[in-house]
């Protein structure tokens, strides 16, 4: 049985929503907690995971800019309950957490959907270790990838 959620990044706080009645895409903003970050060992409030609960934006005024549903007016962003379609099995004190299928609905008529998840792959050295030197040089011919991966373990540019 696959899981619509598989395959599919949790989102941050600095992820981005989009309305399919705005003109901008805010950030999210994280209010249900301080605990939980995804991929960051700093605490970088960036990374804060975003959960079912964490119905507000940044900006606060206006998030989604004009609403084509008040003839382009500024939006009056006002969410109808908790965000939908959370994976459920992944929660942070007890509220599931948002992935990129996540809705969320606004009164006003418009449905929120998560446009960017935030997250950023990042390659470490592991990564070239792990790397299969026929693939590479097949890709790569330029880059001795054994030679490289000798060279990495006295560098800090990946660690």
């Amino acid at each position: 049985m696959s899981n619509e959620h598989e395959n599919k990044h949790f989102v941050i706080q600095k992820g981005k929503a989009i309305c399919d009645k705005g003109s901008k895409f805010p950030n999210f903003k994280v209010t249900s907690h301080q605990k939980h970050y995804w991929n960051d060992d700093s605490d970088n409030a960036d990374y804060l995971a975003v959960t079912e609960e964490d119905i507000q934006f940044n900006s606060p005024a206006m998030p989604f800019g004009n609403c084509a549903l008040k003839n382009n007016q500024p939006c009056s962003f006002s969410a109808a309950g908790k965000w939908k379609k959370t994976y459920e099995q992944v929660k942070v004190l007890g509220k599931s957490c948002l992935t990129e299928i996540s809705e969320l609905q606004c009164a006003v008529g418009g449905k929120i959907k998560v446009m960017d998840h935030g997250q950023k792959a990042e390659l470490s050295k592991q990564n070239f270790k792990n790397s299969n030197a026929v693939i590479h040089n097949q890709i790569n011919p330029l880059v001795d990838l054994d030679e490289f991966v000798d060279d990495l373990d006295g560098d800090d540019f990946y660690s």
